[in-house]
């Protein structure tokens, strides 16, 4: 009899259908392949988006993402999971008592507009994010709009980031990572738990070939929890697979186009 291939860690990600591939749950996958670990997907939306946009979107009902979530976590389980898209506050209640209920850390990127800023979180649902997403969370990976529209603060400077890191843990993550790629200069990014604090700068590559940052950032991020790392470790790697994957991103389309999720691969 062949000998039974050793059981990858197995990662789960929530979140919506990105079409033209880029980011959503179509970026998760790819970034789980990259680490070697197995993944798997709950999908909330189905997005019709293209490098130009997002033309349309449709959420899925609640009923159909608990199904989903029961159905891979009751069988095969899962050692971590990343969450994206929920669009609205029926969907971010659902997966928020979904995740408490599961024994498996949970990375969240509470996703608010598209890169080419198109709205993907209904207003009423912010609340339903701070009040019972968050706080189930062990990492939550906001951008500076998202820090804006979850707790009001605008951050201008490094200083601005401890600022917004303060207030997004006051909603109860246990880590969060307030991503600085939007202030100008080389990006640096913000992870702590409110005592410690760790900085992690990068270059500014000159590629503007960038759609799916965040996703493949939370998605990494998951993958390294899954692996077993504590979350400053998993953090740092995530993001210097993030920041090659910006190096290597690619023109698709007439707009903005993806990271390379593949780049190590490509890259030897």
């Amino acid at each position: 009899m062949p000998k039974s291939a050793d059981v990858p860690a197995r990662v789960l990600t929530v979140a919506g259908s990105d079409s033209g591939g880029g980011a959503g749950i179509q970026a998760d996958l790819k970034t789980m392949l990259a680490h070697g670990v197995h993944g798997m997907s709950v999908l909330t939306a189905v997005t019709a988006q293209n490098s130009l946009g997002v033309q349309g979107a449709w959420e899925l009902p609640a009923e159909a993402v608990r199904a989903q979530y029961r159905s891979v976590v009751d069988d095969i389980g899962v050692q971590a999971v990343k969450t994206g898209m929920l669009s609205s506050a029926v969907l971010v209640e659902t997966v928020a008592e979904l995740l408490a209920a599961t024994d498996a850390p949970a990375v969240v990127d509470p996703v608010g507009v598209s890169k080419h800023g198109d709205p993907l979180l209904a207003a009423e649902a912010l609340d339903s994010v701070r009040t019972k997403l968050l706080p189930v969370a062990a990492v939550a990976t906001p951008n500076l709009d998202e820090v804006a529209q979850l707790t009001g603060v605008r951050v201008e400077d490094e200083a601005g980031m401890r600022r917004a890191a303060a207030a997004v843990l006051e909603f109860g993550p246990r880590w969060a990572v307030i991503k600085g790629g939007h202030l100008p200069g080389d990006p640096v990014d913000l992870l702590t738990d409110g005592t410690e604090e760790h900085w992690l700068p990068a270059p500014r590559h000159d590629n503007r070939h960038t759609h799916g940052t965040g996703c493949t950032l939370a998605s990494a991020i998951a993958c390294g929890l899954a692996l077993g790392q504590e979350v400053p470790t998993a953090v740092r790697q995530a993001k210097a697979y993030v920041t090659g994957a910006i190096m290597a991103g690619f023109p698709l389309g007439a707009g903005i186009g993806p990271v390379d999720h593949g780049w190590r691969t490509r890259n030897g």
